[in-house]
């Protein structure tokens, strides 16, 4: 994969920021690896956990199809969602291959090697765990709340989340592709959901306590209801902290210009508001701030912008 040369980059998460920050990276002269959450249990992905005992596939998916440089329609086909059909229904293409290369091969992630090498993947993609687990919160109210999909539909204040069987093994590629990273990125994306997963796996942890690369946090544009109703920037580096250790986080990427009226109000709709930037705190806790204009400013929903991202992250690089 590319030059040995080159910046070896490794972005971490999942949900629906991941693959919009990887669509970017992968055009760009480095060695890019995604460690990639599997702790879903929604949709299709649920289903196939539920008969087949295997990791998450939807995430895993989406990041392949991110990754990939095959042709479109090749793409399209592995990201098809049955509409119709008994017993398919609901499920994506997607899904499905990889579950079965994992019972064929009888390792999930040599399925992931498998069909990333059909669809010409750019880069590494790593799960999390080759293990199947399952996330949890404890609510500030002393309560706790199981499944990945469940945990935003409490309504109720996070206080932290863990994960079962315990203890969960991390992948070995994903740790040693810490270690050896100029840059990690932990991606946006649904905090406590979607990111919190990967970080908080006995030996992600301490690698990314103890890297050599500088870690950048790429902070959600918007709130999420549910998750982080009412957090600033520093609220969503201050979680990430409780969970795995102060001063883990280097800088953080933030966008610095104002929300549209409409797009505003669609977000309202949902109890979701911009994110505000307390600066102040920010460079209390240590960090420095990147900021810039890194949205798509094209779309009804706010989503960051692959080629602006990309070019940001890349000129921290440089």
């Amino acid at each position: 994969m590319g030059n040995q040369t080159e910046p070896k980059v490794v972005v971490i998460g999942g949900g629906t920021g991941m693959p919009v920050l990887l669509r970017g990276l992968k055009d760009l002269p480095i060695q890019l690896t995604a460690l990639v959450t599997v702790a879903d249990d929604g949709g299709s992905t649920g289903r196939l956990r539920d008969v087949m005992d295997i990791p998450a596939p939807g995430d895993i998916r989406n990041v392949i199809a991110a990754m990939s440089d095959a042709e479109p329609m090749l793409v399209e086909l592995f990201q098809h969602r049955f509409a119709t059909g008994n017993g398919l229904s609901g499920h994506s293409m997607g899904n499905l291959l990889l579950a079965a290369l994992t019972s064929i091969t009888g390792d999930f992630y040599t399925g992931i090697k498998e069909i990333s090498r059909v669809l010409n993947v750019k880069g590494n993609i790593y799960p999390i765990s080759n293990e199947n687990m399952y996330l949890h919160a404890k609510m500030m109210d002393g309560s706790i709340v199981s499944g990945e999909s469940n945990i935003p539909l409490s309504n109720k204040q996070i206080k932290r989340v863990f994960l079962s069987p315990q203890p969960v093994k991390p992948f070995p590629g994903a740790i040693q592709a810490i270690k050896e990273a100029d840059l990690i990125v932990i991606s946006p994306g649904s905090l406590y959901t979607s990111i919190m997963p990967n970080i908080i796996i006995p030996g992600i942890d301490d690698a990314l306590k103890q890297a050599q690369g500088k870690i950048i946090y790429v902070c959600n544009v918007m709130t999420q209801a549910g998750e982080t109703t009412a957090y600033s920037a520093a609220d969503h580096v201050q979680a990430i902290n409780d969970h795995i250790g102060q001063d883990c986080v280097d800088a953080i990427v933030v966008h610095n210009e104002p929300i549209k009226g409409p797009v505003r109000e669609i977000y309202a709709e949902e109890n979701a508001e911009p994110v505000i930037y307390d600066t102040e705190r920010l460079i209390d806790m240590g960090l420095q701030i990147i900021e810039g204009d890194i949205i798509n400013h094209e779309r009804t929903t706010l989503r960051h912008d692959t080629r602006k991202i990309a070019k940001l992250l890349y000129s921290i690089l440089a």
